[in-house]
């Protein structure tokens, strides 16, 4: 078992581990109880009900939060061209094709989420064993892979965010910082939560919400009620 500082210890005590807080009281409490000096980013975690060796039963997906992430996002773009010019014109950090893969082969990643267009991903394939397992490949299920490059670098930027059950069937997503208003991190929940419940599997079998916490980089989860799927700024 892991050690926690003094810090992480007094804020975890202020915690009623018993009850399931509404998302607005959960919400409060992370930000009383965030530990650290620096801006923390504030996660939501979803226990999911699924069979994550079934194809079906994947959970993957990324939604734009109503308020952003408040994290600053890189975005490179693999496109050539008059997509090239768009992809710059839209916002994007870097945007290329060859000399971009080959800088990526070289270990220079210096970007936090990646779009192509069709036409680039033979050549993105090459280095997918690199990217992929950093989460950085483009998707088409994810709307990474398209030619409404702008679009896609827009939402990126305004703080779209991927979810993704990993084998355990839990999804660690972040709905914004500790420093965002009450009201908005409730809201980045609720959209994220209702986007959950949407994309269930219809092969799930039992309870699919099986628990949620909410808590901040270093601090302790606080255990939301599942069953508040509306009325979500309830005390």
């Amino acid at each position: 078992m892991a050690k926690h500082g003094k810090n992480f210890r007094a804020a975890a005590e202020k915690i009623d581990r018993s009850e399931l807080y509404t998302p607005l009281a959960a919400v409060k409490l992370v930000k009383e109880v965030a530990p650290a000096k620096f801006d923390e980013t504030v996660e939501a975690h979803f226990r999911l009900g699924i069979d994550t060796r079934k194809a079906d039963q994947n959970i993957r997906g990324s939604i734009s939060l109503p308020h952003g992430t408040g994290k600053t996002v890189r975005v490179a773009v693999f496109a050539e061209g008059a997509k090239a010019d768009e992809a710059r014109e839209a916002g994007a950090d870097i945007v290329g094709s060859d000399e971009l893969i080959a800088d990526i082969q070289k270990g220079e990643i210096n970007f936090d989420a990646a779009i192509a267009t069709p036409n680039m991903m033979a050549k993105v394939g090459r280095i997918g064993k690199i990217l992929g397992p950093r989460g950085l490949m483009p998707n088409p299920k994810l709307g990474t892979v398209t030619m409404d490059v702008a679009k896609m670098v827009g939402e990126l930027k305004a703080g779209r965010v991927e979810y993704r059950a990993d084998r355990y069937g839990i999804c660690h997503v972040p709905v914004g910082k500790v420093s965002f208003d009450d009201e908005k991190l409730v809201e980045n929940y609720a959209a994220l939560y209702t986007e959950i419940l949407r994309v269930k599997p219809s092969s799930a079998k039992g309870k699919y919400v099986k628990s949620i916490s909410i808590s901040s980089t270093m601090g302790p989860g606080v255990k939301v009620d599942p069953a508040v799927q509306r009325d979500f700024m309830a005390e």
